[in-house]
């Protein structure tokens, strides 16, 4: 097929964005505008169009049929939807881990080229907050959420080596305008990063299968980006070092304990398990 053979670090090509309508949607898709032909925006919740290069679907993970429909003449897709934060293993299970593998069947059957996966810091997230975590380090989830990253981090995994796809996976940090807590000085993502982040990982060359920390170039930060600066071409430009005199220096967040801060806590977790 034509649209196979796309330069995808020329041009962005036709690409398709789940969960548009939750946090980091807006942000990714004016990130992508300019840069891409078409996108296909969708969400379980009402989208509008904004002009003829879009189009907007109302859809559930949970259906398939739909998905392949969608992604039907895509070059890319970048996988936002789902949960995203701590809730019970079920509700993860479907919304996270089975919604992710019916993103990348889909893709498969619809022959797209790259998907761009939305993990999270919370995968490593029982390191300790004196602890520089590689990629590449086995992995230490902050609860069921982390874990549920985990799956779709595998589920990438396996489509890249079994199927041929190539997939980024992106270990997202504190998305927010501005940090808003302590913990935040170390593991915030701006909007102008979270952007950039995403267009370098659906632009870089020789890809199968990249995991990588999508976080601001903080001062503080816990993880390596050595990956997103040299296999996704990547370096953040934000600090939230200059939003430091908002917060006390004297935190007990930097006394010790995990990186996931009060995520990584039996009381974070607890209300979520089985009575």
């Amino acid at each position: 097929m034509a649209h196979k053979l796309r330069i995808m670090d020329v041009n962005l090509g036709r690409v398709v964005i789940t969960g548009v309508a939750g946090r980091m949607g807006p942000t990714v898709r004016a990130g992508l505008r300019e840069e891409a032909d078409h996108l296909v925006l969708i969400d379980r919740e009402p989208v509008t169009a904004e002009d003829e290069d879009e189009t907007a679907l109302e859809g559930d993970l949970s259906d398939l049929a739909t998905l392949v429909k969608a992604f039907d003449r895509a070059d890319a897709v970048v996988h936002l939807a789902g949960m995203s934060d701590e809730a019970s293993f079920d509700e993860l299970l479907e919304a996270n881990v089975r919604g992710t593998f019916n993103v990348l069947e889909a893709a498969r059957r619809s022959e797209v080229r790259r998907v761009v996966l939305l993990s999270s810091n919370r995968v490593t997230g029982s390191y300790p907050i004196h602890h520089h975590v590689f990629p590449d380090e086995p992995p230490r989830p902050d609860g069921l959420y982390g874990v549920s990253k985990l799956a779709v981090e595998a589920l990438g995994q396996m489509y890249a080596d079994t199927f041929g796809l190539e997939v980024v996976a992106l270990r997202a940090g504190s998305f927010e305008e501005e940090p808003t807590e302590t913990r935040h000085l170390a593991t915030w993502l701006s909007p102008r990063d979270c952007a950039g982040f995403v267009k370098a990982a659906l632009t870089a060359s020789n890809v199968s299968y990249v995991v990588a920390y999508a976080v601001s170039a903080n001062a503080r930060r816990f993880w390596d980006l050595t990956v997103a600066e040299n296999e996704l071409g990547y370096r953040p430009v934000d600090d939230a070092a200059k939003f430091a005199s908002q917060f006390p220096d004297d935190d007990p967040f930097w006394h010790g304990g995990p990186q996931g801060g009060d995520y990584a806590t039996p009381e974070s977790v607890l209300p979520h398990l089985p009575d």
